[in-house]
């Protein structure tokens, strides 16, 4: 494929291995036919504590390549471990990720260059839902399991992807050595891509050949890894997307924290008289309420030290209490059937709840793009 830059450029490629003693040098010996004379390579092979023979070939591969720099974890930590080491290292103008095995066509990285050579992309994607070539037929589910998280990903980004979960993905060094990478296994994917978009990035998007493995040729990714992505995608995603899917993911946050009132409320009931075990469910519930909402909604930016936080929070619970039980008394001596007036108290409650954390304890500023 010829090069259509309008300049030479680097391209520095992190490489993470764990146990690819099979593929490894293939996949280098493959990756570096793609230099020519306007393309300069930097590899990064970061050993992630391999238990085969991937260090060995790894050093054979250093001896035969003056472009390769080889990096090892003492520890197994994880791909994005292996990421945030290799980063650390790389000196191309341009940084991308190359995975050990033989999935990806180191050629397609030629395509992608071009919108960031010419200046015209921050950021660009590979994606293997566009090729219109010949691709290897794998797993259903797993397939459909990564276009359900893109659109997650997508909801919370504001950003078009149609595969948020490929290896390729280059960068221009600068934005990505300014994005802190805090995932160790494979939640990168969608903590990159979130902050990809909160940053505005111009991202551009190509399509490329894909080779997939099965899980008996090496592939590593599982349902836990999935569950964690989506985890990343609301813990990454979730404060700066609009205010309506906010409302939404804390929906999801009170109902879990009612199920854990009533089950507390439950137990603590056959040793506790009735107020006493309803006053701790409330405030363990709500407590509960506030780490969720720490770990998926908000808290990103705040202004209130923890503490003051805190106290914030549970002064405003304690107010909303009050306003529900007031409310439900009124309504109840008005008229209104005691169910009834319950359920339209808490639902107003609710409503409360979510814009006094959104607005008064995890106020921050959106960032406009």
């Amino acid at each position: 494929m010829p090069t259509n830059f309008p300049r030479p450029v680097t391209l520095s490629l992190v490489i993470p291995c764990y146990n690819e003693e099979s593929t490894l040098e293939r996949c280098i010996e493959r990756v570096q036919s793609i230099v020519d004379d306007m393309l300069s390579l930097e590899l990064i092979i970061v050993d992630d504590c391999s238990k085969d023979n991937s260090i060995q070939v790894a050093e054979g591969l250093v001896k035969r390549f003056s472009n390769i720099c080889l990096v090892r974890h003492e520890v197994n930590q994880g791909k994005g471990a292996a990421l945030r080491t290799g980063f650390a290292h790389v000196t191309g103008e341009f940084v991308g990720v190359q995975d050990a095995d033989l999935e990806y066509d180191p050629m397609d990285l030629k395509k992608l260059l071009v919108p960031l050579a010419e200046g015209r992309a921050d950021v660009v994607f590979g994606s293997r839902y566009l090729y219109s070539g010949e691709r290897r037929v794998l797993y259903f589910w797993h397939s459909q399991m990564n276009r359900i998280l893109t659109f997650f990903s997508n909801m919370f980004s504001d950003l078009g992807l149609t595969d948020m979960e490929t290896c390729y993905k280059l960068f221009r060094r600068e934005i990505l050595q300014s994005i802190t990478i805090e995932e160790n296994r494979f939640g990168f994917e969608p903590e990159i891509v979130a902050k990809v978009g909160e940053m505005g990035c111009r991202v551009y998007e190509f399509p490329i050949s894909y080779q997939g493995r099965t899980y008996a040729e090496g592939k590593k990714i599982n349902w836990k890894d999935g569950l964690r992505a989506l985890y990343c995608i609301l813990h990454y995603g979730a404060h700066r997307s609009p205010v309506p899917m906010q409302f939404l993911v804390y929906l999801f946050i009170g109902g879990a924290a009612a199920v854990f009132n009533l089950l507390l409320f439950l137990l603590l009931l056959q040793t506790l008289s009735v107020a006493t075990s309803a006053i701790i469910a409330f405030y363990a519930a709500a407590a509960f309420n506030y780490w969720l909402c720490t770990h998926l909604l908000f808290k990103k930016h705040i202004r209130w030290k923890s503490w003051t936080e805190q106290l914030v929070y549970y002064l405003a619970v304690t107010g909303i209490a009050v306003v529900d039980m007031a409310m439900t008394k009124a309504l109840i001596t008005a008229g209104m059937g005691a169910v009834g007036s319950k359920l339209l108290a808490s639902g107003v409650g609710l409503i409360l709840n979510f814009l006094a954390r959104r607005y008064l304890v995890f106020p921050e500023k959106r960032i406009e793009q």
